[in-house]
C-alpha cells in the first residue's frame, strides 16, 4: 500500500492495522445482515446488532426520533470536527439484500471505528447514524428534520455497486397515490347514472404521456394502475394508482410534479370525479457529492490498490441527496464482483457475502477513513467544513426543513 498525500504514514497504518484486527467483525455483520434481512422501517434486529457492536467500542449513545424506531446515533469525541457516518441496513421484499447494503453498513461502521479509535490523535469527533429504510421512506431525510445532521462537518457512506466509482449524480425522486373517486352503477342499465373513476385515471394517464416530450431532459415519470374496478358490468367508483417521478434536480422535479398534478387534475375535471393525492415518504433530492472529499477518496482507494473513477454521472436515487445539499458528503460506489448482476435483483444478493464483497468491505470503509482523515489534517479543509457546522449549527437546517421537495 502506497502512501497518501496529506496523511501521517502512522496514522495510515494504524487505520490498516485496525481493520485487519476486525475483519472477522465486519465480515460477521455483513454476513448476520444478509442471511436475516428486515424491509425498510423495520430492521429491529439489524438495528440491534450493530448498536451492541458500537457501544462495546465505547461508542456513546444519542437519542433519536421516537417516530423512527429502527434509527440510532453513537458518538465518540466532543471535536467540533464531526465526522457522521451513515449506515444503511434495509433490505428488498422477496429478494433480500439485492442492493448491498450488508455491505454498506459493514464498510461504514469499519470507518467508524477505525476512526473512533484516533479522535484525539486527529482531534475529530465520530457520530455513527443508523438511517433505516432508504429503499421506502428515506430515513435520513426524518434523521435531518430531528437535527441529526445539523453539527455534521462532514458526512459520508459507501454503497454496494458493480463497479468503483465517486463523485456520481443521484435523481430527485418522489412518490404519490393517486385515488379517484366517482360514483358505481350498473354499467348497461343505469351507465348515465355513474362517475367513471376509470376514465378519470386514463385521461390521466393519457395526459402524463403525451406531457413527457416536455418535460425537462433525463426526466422519467412511471404509472401503474393498482385499483380500477371489481365487475366489468359496475362503473368503477374507484381508481387507484402509484406514480413515480425522478428528475436530474430538485428544481426539475418541481416542474415535473406540478405538471403531473396537473395533468391528474385533467382526468378528475372531465369526468366529474374527485381526486386525492397522498406522497409516499419523504421526497429525495438529487446527489451533489464534494469533489474535495471525492478527490481525498479516490486517492485513497487508489493507494489501498484499487481503481476509482471519478464521474458525474447520475445514478438511480437516494435520500442521501438530502443530506449532501445540507452537508458536505461522498457517497461513493464500492464494486465488487458480481458478474452480470445489477442492483435490485435475486442475483445481485447472491453475491453480497462472497470473498469479492467482504475484501470491499474492508477497502471500503479504509477509503472513508482517510478521506476523514485528510481532511482533519488538512488546515483549509478543516475550517471550510467545521465553519459549515458552526453556520448550521447557529442556525439548524434540519428542524426548519420540510421532509418534502
Amino acid at each position: 500500500m502506497t502512501g497518501i498525500v496529506g496523511v501521517p504514514c502512522d496514522v495510515l497504518e494504524r487505520v490498516g492495522a485496525h481493520l485487519e484486527e476486525h475483519r472477522p467483525l465486519l465480515v460477521g455483520l455483513s454476513h448476520a445482515l444478509h442471511a436475516d434481512p428486515e424491509l425498510g422501517g423495520e430492521e429491529v434486529r439489524a438495528a440491534q446488532r450493530i448498536s451492541r457492536l458500537l457501544g462495546d467500542a465505547g461508542f456513546e449513545r444519542e437519542e433519536t426520533p421516537t417516530d423512527l424506531p429502527t434509527s440510532f446515533c453513537y458518538r465518540m469525541g466532543r471535536s467540533p470536527m464531526v465526522v457522521t457516518v451513515c449506515v444503511e441496513y434495509d433490505a428488498l421484499p422477496g429478494i433480500g439484500h439485492a442492493c448491498g447494503h450488508n455491505v454498506n453498513a459493514a464498510a461504514a461502521i469499519g470507518a467508524a471505528l477505525s476512526l473512533g479509535s484516533l479522535t484525539d490523535e486527529l482531534d475529530l469527533s465520530v457520530k455513527v447514524l443508523g438511517t433505516p429504510a432508504e429503499e421506502t421512506f428515506g430515513g435520513k431525510v426524518t434523521l435531518i428534520n430531528s437535527g441529526h445532521f445539523d453539527d455534521a462537518a462532514l458526512a459520508m457512506m459507501a454503497h454496494a455497486s458493480h463497479h468503483d466509482t465517486v463523485g456520481g449524480r443521484s435523481l430527485a425522486l418522489c412518490m404519490w397515490n393517486v385515488t379517484f373517486t366517482g360514483t358505481a352503477s350498473h354499467a348497461a342499465a343505469a351507465p348515465e347514472r355513474g362517475v367513471n373513476a376509470l376514465d378519470a385515471l386514463v385521461i390521466a394517464q393519457t395526459a402524463i404521456g403525451l406531457a413527457r416530450q416536455q418535460l425537462p431532459p433525463q426526466s422519467v415519470v412511471s404509472t401503474i394502475t393498482t385499483e380500477g374496478g371489481s365487475a366489468v358490468n359496475v362503473i368503477p367508483e374507484l381508481a387507484r394508482a402509484s406514480i413515480e417521478m425522478r428528475s436530474p434536480s430538485v428544481d426539475a422535479l418541481q416542474v415535473i410534479q406540478a405538471r403531473v398534478r396537473a395533468c391528474l387534475q385533467a382526468g378528475a375535471i372531465a369526468t366529474g370525479c374527485t381526486m386525492d393525492i397522498t406522497s409516499v415518504g419523504n421526497d429525495f433530492a438529487d446527489l451533489r457529492q464534494d469533489a474535495t472529499l471525492a478527490t481525498f477518496y479516490r486517492d485513497a482507494m487508489i493507494a489501498r490498490g484499487r481503481t476509482v473513477e471519478l464521474s458525474d454521472a447520475a445514478v438511480a436515487s437516494t435520500d442521501m441527496g438530502n443530506v449532501s445539499h445540507l452537508v458536505p458528503t461522498i457517497h461513493p460506489l464500492l464494486g465488487y464482483d458480481v458478474a452480470d448482476a445489477r442492483p435490485h435483483t435475486a442475483a445481485f444478493a447472491t453475491y453480497g457475502t462472497s470473498q469479492s464483497a467482504d475484501d470491499a468491505i474492508l477497502d471500503g470503509a479504509f477509503g472513508l477513513a482517510m478521506t476523514a482523515a485528510r481532511a482533519a489534517v488538512d488546515p483549509a479543509q478543516r475550517e471550510r467544513l467545521v465553519d459549515g457546522a458552526t453556520v448550521r449549527s447557529l442556525a439548524p437546517v434540519g428542524r426548519s426543513s420540510s421532509t418534502r421537495i
